[in-house]
């Protein structure tokens, strides 16, 4: 289920970005003063309302957010945002997670050589840092194999650290789902890419191999890159 999904999901939630916002007819006097939806104090409630209830999910158990069997379900499990950049599939813990947003514009910081940064984006106002996960990882751009059977749209992650909020943007997001603690194995010592060093361990869902994220490590990582 993607974040969309879930604002649709329930009735209470009204979208009205996509009726008489920028995704609508354009007619909602606020837009006058915020100029996109992003911005108005409607759509961050509406945000906030989506993740208690990917919180609320998890704590029910509902099968959409899980592997779907009860026996696959049982133990210590772990909830985690499953996202892709280029060829690579990657798993974060959901506690650091702020929010996943649509694609923002980002701009540009002249004269700051600080690996990853991309630059600055605006988050309902408020200007949070832009960093290219995909080079601080040092992964290769690429396409997923299965590109073309589907509808795929990029989205930003925040992500929350102690220095404040940071974005990422990343090819697409598959959801949070609940995995099972015997599920993940540990990662390969041998490994000698950079995306080891933040590797917490590894997974198979979905026909797909999984690098669970080491997220205290990552975002240390980041916010020291901006110094």
């Amino acid at each position: 289920m993607t974040d969309q999904d879930l604002l649709h999901h329930q009735p209470t939630v009204d979208d009205c970005w996509n009726c008489i916002g920028v995704f609508g007819d354009k007619s909602c006097p606020r837009l006058e003063r915020h100029i996109h939806c992003r911005n108005c104090e409607v759509y961050g409630a509406a945000a906030i309302a989506l993740l208690d209830r990917y919180g609320s999910a998890l704590e029910r158990g509902d099968d959409d957010y899980g592997q779907g069997g009860t026996e696959e379900m049982q133990g210590e499990q772990r909830s985690l945002l499953i996202f892709r950049l280029g060829e690579q599939w990657l798993a974060i813990a959901t506690r650091c997670l702020a929010e996943v947003m649509p694609v923002s514009p980002i701009h540009v910081l002249p004269h700051r050589k600080n690996r990853g940064l991309l630059g600055v984006t605006n988050v309902r106002g408020t200007l949070v840092a832009c960093l290219s996960l995909a080079e601080l990882l040092d992964l290769e751009p690429g396409q997923d194999a299965r590109r073309s059977e589907r509808r795929i749209i990029p989205r930003m992650l925040i992500l929350e650290t102690d220095s404040g909020p940071l974005v990422t943007p990343v090819d697409e997001v598959s959801g949070i789902q609940r995995i099972p603690l015997a599920r993940i194995s540990s990662a390969k010592h041998d490994d000698k890419r950079t995306i080891s060093r933040f590797t917490a361990g590894v997974l198979q869902w979905r026909e797909q191999s999984i690098t669970l994220l080491d997220d205290e490590q990552l975002l240390q990582n980041m916010i020291g890159s901006l110094t």
